[in-house]
């Protein structure tokens, strides 16, 4: 089996979130926790089979296999609110140039230019209903199919924001 359409040999990382705290519990209508560092980071060091160092999810077990989690710019309901990124949507990775979401079954690699990054691209990142609340109404409904794709990490190494390579390198094994 050939990957999904052609995809380019660079994109970009557009923004990159370690987040240490689950911002989103409880009931929407009540509003999220504060982010005690905004999130935002310049580069994200992941490790093998762990996750993003720092972030909620890193070396969780009932996380192993959607310890990152990536999502194309091109899939963000801008239309709702121009200014939403990855603070609303929770999401590691964002990135300009592909459609990452047809990559679900694929091992696929980044190199930002410290070497390449290994995900393994597991599942849909689906969107929650607090997607509505902190994004605007009618968010869950248009991240649904767009929302990035849960990925367990099969090396170690480092993202940043900026140009990066990308490459498909296999078909999931069973998929």
């Amino acid at each position: 089996m050939t990957p999904p359409g052609t995809h380019p040999a660079v994109v970009e990382v557009v923004q990159l979130l370690v987040s240490p705290v689950h911002r989103y519990s409880g009931r929407p209508s009540q509003g999220p926790t504060a982010d005690p560092e905004g999130g935002l980071v310049p580069r994200i060091e992941v490790r093998k089979l762990l996750g993003v160092v720092g972030d909620r999810y890193f070396a969780q077990p009932a996380h192993r296999d959607a310890s990152v989690t990536v999502m194309a710019e091109e899939g963000l309901p801008v239309g709702i609110d121009p200014a939403v990124d990855l603070r609303q949507t929770r999401r590691n990775v964002l990135v300009r140039g592909i459609d990452i979401d047809s990559y679900i079954g694929w091992v696929v690699e980044f190199d930002s230019g410290d070497g390449p990054v290994v995900l393994a691209m597991n599942r849909a990142a689906r969107p929650c209903a607090w997607m509505d609340a902190v994004v605007g109404p009618g968010a869950q409904r248009a991240l649904r199919g767009r929302g990035g794709v849960r990925c367990t990490p099969l090396s170690d190494g480092v993202l940043r924001v900026g140009r990066a390579a990308f490459r498909v390198v296999e078909k999931l094994a069973g998929r």
